[in-house]
């Protein structure tokens, strides 16, 4: 049973650092957009309290996993009890969405390219901010299956999906990609299933510095961009790489 927000905020303010308002609701942050432009200023995924506890929980994901458990120790770690993690409405699945966002947002200031002679294409760009967003996993790469389990609950897949979309939407624009015609939205259903193949591909790498996944992301690329020249038509070019990723899946051992 949910803790009154009144409740839960009288308890906190025992704490040395008071409680802010209660939270707004996260739903907004979770609603697709056709449109999301990287350059425009990000929010902050969660308010403060949150991204703090939060913030502290991720890095108990290496030993705790994405668990419960995890974000109690998150919550004591960053000065708070542990009925502060009633603050979450996702539980769990909010510190997954929070990775997703914070890696997400990283890609702007760990990735950048130098303009002028002899700067890179827009399809090595993407391969380049596919493959930083893929080392973004470096530090939870062990318990990233178990977030990947979360994602695929149904009642989370909406969200799980949305937060696909606006990643590939931030790389491609990242990479300079200004279409805005109907290959806007293929572009973007092809990165998205080729960056959630690299992903499930990646957690099952042992190789040293995730070697066979770049290797995996170039052989996927090179797919899709042969496939994409011979393919003219949106729902053709969009069911090729959603075959790409359940076969992905399927030899990964995924039921799909």
């Amino acid at each position: 049973m949910s803790i009154p927000t009144t409740t839960l905020t009288r308890s906190l303010r025992r704490l040395p650092r008071s409680l802010p308002p209660p939270a707004r609701s996260l739903t907004p942050l979770l609603h697709p957009r056709h449109y999301h432009d990287p350059t425009a200023p990000s929010p902050a995924p969660y308010p403060p309290t949150e991204t703090a506890i939060l913030t502290a929980s991720l890095l108990r994901v290496p030993t705790s996993g994405f668990t419960p458990t995890t974000l109690t120790l998150g919550a004591r770690d960053a000065g708070f009890l542990d009925v502060s993690t009633n603050l979450l409405p996702n539980g769990v699945f909010d510190l997954v969405l929070f990775h997703l966002a914070t890696r997400r947002l990283a890609l702007r200031s760990e990735v950048q390219f130098v303009e002028g002679e002899g700067e890179l294409g827009v399809g090595e760009r993407v391969r380049g901010l596919l493959w930083a967003r893929l080392r973004g996993n470096e530090a939870v790469v062990g318990r990233l299956h178990e977030a990947l389990a979360i994602m695929a609950q149904p009642t989370h897949i909406p969200a799980s999906l949305t937060a696909l979309f606006t990643l590939s939407s931030d790389i491609l624009h990242l990479a300079g990609d200004t279409s805005l015609d109907t290959a806007w939205y293929t572009k973007r259903a092809s990165t998205g299933a080729l960056y959630a193949a690299a992903e499930l591909y990646q957690t099952q790498d042992q190789s040293t510095d995730f070697r066979d996944t770049a290797r995996f992301l170039d052989d996927r690329l090179e797919e899709l961009r042969v496939g994409g020249e011979a393919l003219g038509d949106v729902g053709e070019w969009v069911g090729y790489a959603g075959r790409n990723l359940v076969n992905v899946m399927r030899s990964r051992g995924v039921r799909v």
